[in-house]
């Protein structure tokens, strides 16, 4: 993943434009603008984070304004408008994950990584949010971790430390 800043520049690399192209023949021509959504997700997988200069170049690529790419990426939380950590746990807090502890589940995160929400760690690896439902009402609290978004039931304090523990080892082993 390359690092952006907020103002930096963006110039897609022959990879990712490959990447791009295919995506846009997946549409009927002059309908480009279709591909937008799986397009902010390839370029968000490059940069880690979908900066105002990397929606720029999007609307550049796809012949379109850029607010229609701001609006997009926007509206949808899967898209992260300032940097995150490697790992985002993001935690349901709708009603019935809250009736079953996601509330202490999010204090234990912010607690355990010495970040409050939306924050990153010292050592850029983890960023935590609270979202909204992730579709699994009976088995809260839950939370998915992203960039791959696996996804994790009925969690505990201790099932919650191991899947951090986990990620650390794994970032380790590579």
């Amino acid at each position: 993943m390359l690092k952006v800043e907020e103002t930096q520049p963006v110039e897609f690399s022959s990879a990712l434009i490959a990447k791009l192209d295919e995506v846009v023949k997946r549409y009927p021509e002059g309908r480009q603008k279709s591909a937008l959504l799986p397009i902010l997700h390839l370029v968000q997988a490059e940069y880690g984070w979908t900066s105002v200069p990397a929606m720029d170049k999007v609307a550049e690529y796809l012949n379109i304004q850029p607010i229609e790419v701001y609006e997009v990426a926007s509206f949808y939380t899967m898209y992260f408008l300032e940097p995150k950590g490697k790992y985002v746990l993001e935690v349901c807090r709708t009603g019935p994950c809250c009736l079953v502890g996601a509330e202490k589940i999010m204090q234990h995160i912010e607690n355990r990584l010495g970040v409050k929400e939306g924050e990153i760690t010292a050592d850029g690896m983890f960023s935590w949010r609270g979202v909204e439902c992730l579709a699994a009402c009976g088995f809260g609290p839950v939370l998915q971790i992203g960039p791959e978004y696996t996804f994790y039931e009925n969690l505990t304090e201790q099932s919650v430390d191991q899947l951090i523990d986990d990620l650390k080892n794994k970032d380790l082993r590579q």
